[in-house]
């Protein structure tokens, strides 16, 4: 091992433990743990031990497996999206805004399709905010309209035309077949169809699933994963919106 060249860590350095999850479409008995150790070896787990093991129902077991892989990382093959826009101040944010548009920023938020887990799009519009900030309700210079849980696409667009919208947030966290994917895809789609060229509002989606840097083949302009904070998405529609209004001077 070297500074970049690593392994998982468990008891000791270097030792390649590693824990996983998962269930099996078998009944709770010794030949479900002995499909699920058959498992874990295959996956590279050599010696996997079972810690854990649940019926899930007549006929699915729920596994949890420890053991060492053999598997090493090289750090310098790993490639990051880092943030290419300063982190704002809701002060800051506010008197950029003010300065550029002369009139608040219209974001409409929303769940769509069959996701009813607003925690996420509340988390950054709502005055109550995460993470010690406050969200986007609580910036002056910004007007908020949080549409919530289970909203359909064209209902999305017609409220976003309505309220003549600078920009769309999308919360996504069911991902159950790639729902996430295909609603997000939907939802851009709708928008450039029903959008003059140029007239777009920012479309951002945020959700625990989404891989940083496939905006281009969802056909949003970003995507934000957990732990993001209001700020971080104020300071990129400030970015963002500063950017559009300069290409179109």
């Amino acid at each position: 091992m070297s500074g970049t060249i690593i392994r998982p860590y468990g008891d000791t350095t270097g030792d390649g433990m590693v824990q996983l999850s998962f269930t099996l479409p078998v009944p709770h008995d010794k030949r479900a743990e002995g499909a699920a150790l058959q498992l874990a070896r295959k996956m590279g787990l050599d010696p996997a031990l079972i810690v854990h093991t649940k019926a899930m129902g007549p006929d699915f077991t729920f596994f949890v497996v420890y053991g060492s892989v053999h598997h090493l990382v090289n750090l310098d093959d790993v490639h990051v999206v880092e943030r290419e826009y300063p982190l704002l101040t809701a002060k800051e944010a506010n008197a950029a805004i003010k300065r550029t548009l002369r009139r608040p920023l219209v974001v409409v938020g929303a769940c769509i399709g069959t996701d009813a887990h607003t925690v996420g799009i509340d988390a950054i519009l709502n005055i109550k905010g995460f993470a010690g900030e406050k969200g986007l309700e609580s910036y002056s210079e910004i007007t908020v309209v949080n549409l919530g849980a289970q909203v359909l696409v064209p209902e999305l667009v017609a409220r976003a035309k309505e309220e003549k919208a600078d920009a769309v947030l999308v919360s996504q966290v069911v991902t159950q077949k790639d729902a996430h994917i295909h609603n997000t895809m939907q939802m851009s789609a709708a928008f450039r169809e029903a959008s003059p060229a140029g007239t777009v509002p920012i479309l951002v989606a945020g959700g625990p699933r989404f891989e940083e840097g496939s905006e281009a083949p969802l056909g949003i302009d970003r995507i934000f994963g957990r732990g993001t904070t209001p700020s971080e998405v104020a300071s990129y529609l400030v970015h963002e919106m500063t950017t559009r209004k300069a290409g179109r001077t």
